[in-house]
């Protein structure tokens, strides 16, 4: 079976048109992630950082892959740039951010993807190109997860160049309207002949250090042409009968894993509270990502995380890539491959994750059940519940000592999850994602 999980119906069909033509998991994540830079730019983009995994079926083989942003500065003098400081509302919690051209870090995205295509692709980097310049010659329409991000962070995405981008005639882009950048295509074009190395050393990159000098910004020539993107072995560790091959740092799944209770078999309350028990460390706010999931014809397994942060605010002129704002995730299951899944959401990728992991691994549902179940997530001793959480679990919560916040509807602030596994895929409806089962 081969299938595709993503954050956008055109992210995965992206994915899915490459597996058809005979591209291994490493060229339709590609595909679809720089899909992903046209269709879901509320969410991501090209000039943000990323991780990977990806699974070898040849070799039994799991590596990780860095290619997150990294620190700017190097051949320059120390200096500190003025940051824009921003309360965003997420539901009615307010999460505090900065913003503004010193919050951009060394992109990563496009190294990433170079790697990952050099070490186990097999179709020509520019037909991987393809669809997302298709998509950028079009418009994109807008879903009502995406709308309702970009509502969320307006004051970021209509700063500078961001406000024809979004708010085309003083009106911002709603559910159902089309998403026109129609200067990704000189910004794909170039990348497709220059090659990924072109958002360093070509013409993107240009236009990037260009940027920096007029409004002051941190990144250098130095930077660009000494970024690269690192393979390392991933954590492994047993779950369910399981091998579970993972990264540490960022997402700090195998700790929530380590302390996660058996869950099949459990009534509800029993089971929320165990997953909040699993999952009570915090981690750093982040916003703005998204994730893809591939299983090929062979057993390789790819799942590529992406994300921008909130976004600079900052467009490069004529080209419309958002700067990231990272100064200011992705996993695999498997005896073969399993199961593949990655997770969006910054503090809430964890929660995402673990519950959509445990609810297939250990529960045995189906993906898209997993996906689609209410999710919880505690920051501290709040904890965040969808509807369809029953009274008694809420109940339970309380008396365990939990501040509980019941939400009035689904909401991408729990995550979006991208999984395939053996014979099913699903996306997450949070986030307006989608499956390719082919």
């Amino acid at each position: 079976m081969r299938a595709v999980a993503a954050g956008h119906p055109a992210t995965a069909d992206a994915g899915a048109e490459i597996l058809l033509e005979g591209g291994t998991a490493a060229d339709a994540a590609v595909a679809a992630t720089l899909a992903s830079c046209v269709a879901e730019t509320v969410m991501t983009g090209l000039l943000g950082g990323g991780h990977g995994i990806y699974f070898d079926a040849a070799t039994g083989r799991a590596r990780n892959l860095d290619c997150f942003v990294a620190v700017p500065g190097l051949g320059a003098e120390p200096r500190e740039v003025a940051l824009l400081e921003l309360d965003v509302p997420f539901g009615t919690e307010l999460v505090h951010y900065a913003v503004g051209i010193g919050s951009c870090g060394v992109p990563g995205v496009p190294a990433g993807l170079d790697a990952l295509w050099n070490d186990h692709g097999t179709l020509p980097w520019p037909r991987l190109v393809e669809p997302a310049l298709e998509l950028a010659r079009g418009a994109v329409t807008m879903p009502a997860a995406h709308a309702s991000c970009l509502r969320m962070l307006e004051p970021v995405m209509t700063m500078n160049e961001g406000a024809e981008i979004y708010s085309p005639g003083g009106s911002l882009l709603d559910e159902g309207d089309l998403l026109r950048q129609p200067g990704l295509v000189p910004a794909l074009e170039s990348l497709a002949e220059d090659g990924p190395r072109g958002a360093y050393e070509g013409s993107i990159g240009r236009e990037l250090l260009a940027l920096m000098e007029e409004r002051g910004g941190l990144v250098t020539a130095d930077d660009l042409t000494s970024y690269e993107a690192r393979w390392a072995d991933p954590v492994e560790l047993e779950f369910r009968g399981y091998g579970l091959r993972t990264r540490s740092g960022l997402s700090e799944l195998p700790a929530a894993v380590a302390r996660l209770p058996e869950l099949r078999g459990l009534e509800e309350p029993e089971r929320a509270l165990a997953l909040v028990g699993a999952l009570l460390d915090e981690l750093p706010a982040q916003n703005g990502t998204t994730n893809v999931s591939v299983i090929d014809d062979q057993g390789n397994a790819c799942v590529f995380t992406t994300s921008l942060g909130l976004g600079s605010g900052d467009f490069l002129p004529g080209l419309d890539l958002h700067l990231n704002s990272m100064l200011g995730e992705a996993d695999l299951f498997g005896d073969g491959v399993v199961l593949a899944a990655g997770a969006a959401g910054g503090t809430r990728l964890r929660s995402a994750l673990l519950l959509v992991v445990a609810g297939i691994l250990d529960e045995r549902l189906e993906p898209q059940d997993a996906v689609d179940r209410p999710r919880l997530h505690p920051a501290g001793t709040l904890v965040h519940v969808e509807p369809g959480l029953s009274l008694e679990t809420i109940a339970a919560l309380e008396t365990a000592g939990f501040e509980v916040r019941a939400w009035d509807s689904r909401h991408h602030y729990f995550g979006g999850v991208s999984v395939v596994t053996r014979d099913g895929a699903a996306g997450d409806p949070r986030r307006n994602g989608a499956a390719r089962i082919l």
